[in-house]
């Protein structure tokens, strides 16, 4: 038995000794390697395989006498997990792990991690690659120039969408942990005032944000931008009525989960005008349906969920992913999110 962060796991005796003969499986690996890492430091560890993706009727195949299992978006159920008696260890390859069934890992003595730091810089950066998209539409203002518009163009310049400065504006970040700490480090460098909605309200502190009430981050904001996670309370945080309350001019940015907007309310308050855009680089369903309201809507920019992706944070991922993993090995699991 081991005791760690005041809980209790079952670590089957002789793990350290025998981890070459270790089964581990990577269920769905492409996504954070998909050509440009290795997976070498975790084959190291076991006899390791690596799927680039696992479909839902191929898991439980796939999983089945495995030791070790590693997944990003592959859902391991509570009737996934039950059929796995030889699991001991699931290494999520994100921060957010709802794709597991904890309270069926714990049942089945299965210790889950999850890589709970590894991307903020690179949100951070995104978030501001969608808040100067949207102030000043340079890709599409490039286009233009290919297209040869400015060289039919009656005067020296011209632009297609008011463009806009972001010194002396207010960016509202909801969620201040660490992305939203980097957010508003960023919002500071450009000369913006960073106004922050935190439910642990020593977070606007540590940030550095002044600190204030979720109708005013709406009502007050040049930019909103979401950095928290998603819970029953934070479900549609974003609706009809918030948005109302958002300024005509105001943008609206979400790199952290797609539930926390109502998207249809969204798609109606971009199209009739009622704010002047947004920046998303995640959506409810993803991929989404064709007839997503956003897809179309005015002013909307939407990005394949690639906030997290940049190469660095990616070796970041990877490096503690085997960390996690050789600790657990170890007796000494870390960064423990369920355990039995």
């Amino acid at each position: 038995m081991l005791v760690t962060a005041g809980r209790t796991f079952d670590i089957l005796a002789g793990y350290s000794e025998r981890s070459a003969k270790m089964k581990i499986v990577v269920l769905d690996g492409h996504t954070l390697n998909p050509g440009d890492l290795n997976w070498d430091r975790l084959g190291a560890l076991g006899d390791c395989t690596v799927h680039d993706r696992t479909g839902a009727n191929q898991t439980i195949e796939r999983a089945a006498g495995a030791d070790i299992l590693l997944t990003n978006k592959t859902v391991l159920s509570g009737s996934i997990l039950d059929q796995l008696p030889g699991c001991k260890y699931i290494g999520v390859l994100a921060t957010g792990y709802n794709i597991v069934d904890i309270e069926a890992a714990a049942r089945n003595h299965i210790v889950v991690t999850n890589v709970p730091t590894y991307a903020a810089q690179s949100v951070a950066q995104m978030v501001f690659a969608h808040a100067l998209n949207l102030t000043q539409h340079v890709a599409h203002h490039g286009r233009t120039v290919r297209e040869g518009q400015w060289a039919k163009s009656p005067d020296f310049c011209y632009w297609d969408y008011p463009l806009v400065e972001l010194a002396g504006k207010i960016m509202g970040v909801i969620g201040l942990g660490q992305i939203g700490r980097a957010t508003a480090r960023l919002a500071r460098a450009f000369g913006m005032n960073p106004i922050g909605y935190d439910s642990n309200p020593d977070a606007c502190v540590a940030a550095k944000c002044t600190p204030v009430d979720l109708d005013e981050i709406f009502s007050a904001s040049d930019i909103v931008t979401l950095h928290c996670p998603l819970t029953d309370q934070t479900e549609n945080i974003v609706n009809a009525e918030r948005l109302a309350m958002m300024k005509p001019t105001a943008f609206l940015i979400n790199t952290s989960r797609g539930p926390l907007v109502d998207e249809t309310a969204l798609a109606g308050a971009l199209n009739d005008g009622r704010i002047a855009g947004a920046g998303l680089d995640v959506l409810g369903i993803e991929p989404p349906a064709e007839d997503n309201p956003l897809a179309a809507a005015k002013n909307c920019c939407i990005t394949p969920h690639i906030a997290w992706a940049t190469r660095e944070a990616r070796e970041r991922l990877m490096t503690t992913a085997v960390e996690n993993v050789k600790a657990f090995l170890a007796g000494t699991p870390r960064n423990v999110v369920s355990g039995a």
